[in-house]
């Protein structure tokens, strides 16, 4: 069927983009695919899927950047548009320096305030985790665990502290340090031990254990990254030790 013989059903239209949002389907930014896209996946005219994430934007569950496209959400401060430049600014490790102060209290309060349906979720997003074949998958899925977290603490302050510091994840950078010391340390399945305490933890609603259990897992990544790092740093004097000898 031609995209412009599509029928128009802006109210189904807005139910399936409602099912999606709602989905552990959308990319790590958040961003929806293409109106052409979304109009081809539900068989739907894109004047219907227009009016629909108008309907949507109004609600405040999407947002638009122009030129970029839509994104899940309510749109960003205008101060988030420099969180690029603040990220770039730092090193990986003050991120973790800062993830192990704010990290503990979210899953601290994400055990007084998660939601069952919300548990269920950080359950599969574990599990896509382990399942997951390549670091760039590692990464999303391990992101997306750690925010469902922090969004089910309940305090929109402290989530978007959360996301500048997790904004991080999008530099090649760090993605290839952290894989290389998931790969050397061998701390995958220690990661996968430790991602179920925390998440059992909030399922007990026992704050304390989940806190915890979320030190001791970024505890476990931090020591992991000063390993690489130090790793990498001999690496590169070696060369030079060798020419003064």
């Amino acid at each position: 069927m031609a995209i412009s013989s599509l029928p128009e059903n802006s109210v189904y239209a807005l139910e399936k983009l409602r099912g999606l949002l709602n989905s552990d389907e959308l990319s790590g930014d958040g961003k929806l695919p293409t109106e052409r896209a979304l109009s081809e996946t539900f068989g739907i005219s894109r004047r219907a899927i227009r009016r629909a994430l108008e309907v949507l934007e109004a609600e405040g569950r999407v947002w638009r950047r122009q030129g970029s496209g839509t994104y899940a959400g309510q749109r960003p401060d205008g101060w988030s548009e420099h969180v690029s430049s603040l990220v770039a600014g730092t090193d990986l490790m003050e991120v973790m320096e800062v993830r192990l102060r704010i990290e503990p209290q979210l899953a601290q309060l994400a055990a007084m305030r998660a939601k069952p349906d919300d548990i269920d979720r950080m359950y599969e997003l574990t599990k896509k985790i382990t399942a997951s074949d390549d670091a760039d998958s590692r990464e999303l899925w391990d992101g997306a665990l750690h925010r469902l977290i922090a969004e089910s603490a309940g305090n929109q302050f402290f989530l978007t502290i959360f996301d500048v510091i997790n904004h991080v994840r999008q530099d090649e950078a760090w993605q290839t340090i952290r894989e290389l010391a998931r790969s050397i340390n061998k701390t995958r399945p220690v990661s996968y031990a430790q991602h179920m305490a925390i998440i059992d933890a909030i399922a007990a609603r026992n704050p304390m254990r989940a806190a915890e259990a979320m030190r001791e897992h970024l505890l476990m990544l931090q020591e992991s990254l000063i390993r690489i790092t130090s790793l990498d740093a001999r690496h590169q004097q070696e060369p030079l030790t060798e020419e003064v000898g």
